[in-house]
């Protein structure tokens, strides 16, 4: 019994992460993804902020599903992820009070992320909170590499850098190498996430078949 909740639990995050990966899947949560990962440690917190919220937002939500009227749902929903959010927020302005200026509303706004949304309804409200925690985690584990790596690729091709540490060797500037000034803009961000998209999908063609049939 015991291996099979752990085969099922494997297997809820590996569809989150990458069979049925949020953003480059289900395009949802593109805003954040264009507009924090400029710089890796903003993305970091980002990540961090989502999956406070997702997970939390799911294990509550599924331990009070049978006494939320059906009419009202939505809005109790709504309710709990954004004093959820007030949490995250206040912390981070109480303990990083830099990265939440560079943030701005971005942290804010995970209240009408589509993927906290989406998991509330489609699955918590469904399911015990075991199992929606670990549906919650596999989603932020999903959304966060796909930040992690569109911010590292940004921070490097953009600034020479990674976490605010120079990676990129001075003698190569002084060969002629160039920032890519494109990189600290919002299209840099589409076109990583476009070959991340392409990627996935030409090591999984069936991803591209699924996705096609929706």
């Amino acid at each position: 019994m015991a291996s099979t909740l752990l085969r099922k639990e494997r297997k809820q995050v590996k569809d989150a992460m990458w069979d049925n990966n949020p953003v480059t899947l289900q395009v949802l949560g593109i805003c954040s993804a264009l507009a924090v990962t400029v710089q890796l440690n903003t993305a970091l917190v980002m990540c961090a902020a989502l999956t406070f919220v997702l997970c939390l937002s799911n294990v509550i939500i599924s331990l009070i599903r049978n006494m939320i009227p059906n009419e009202i749902r939505v809005i109790v929903q709504l309710s709990v992820i954004a004093s959820l959010v007030i949490i995250a927020d206040q912390l981070l302005k109480a303990f990083m009070f830099d990265v939440s200026k560079q943030l701005s509303v971005f942290v804010g706004l995970i209240i009408t992320n589509c993927i906290v949304m989406g998991r509330a309804e489609a699955f918590a409200m469904a399911n015990e909170w075991k199992s929606s925690f670990v549906d919650g985690l596999g989603n932020a584990f999903g959304y966060s590499a796909v930040l992690i790596l569109v911010a590292s690729g940004r921070e490097i091709l953009g600034s020479g850098s990674l976490l605010g540490f120079k990676i990129v060797p001075k003698a190569l500037y002084e060969m002629g190498y160039v920032d890519c000034g494109m990189m600290v803009l919002a299209p840099g961000a589409f076109f990583l996430l476009g070959l991340l998209i392409w990627g996935q999908r030409a090591l999984s063609p069936e991803l591209a078949d699924k996705d096609s049939t929706r």
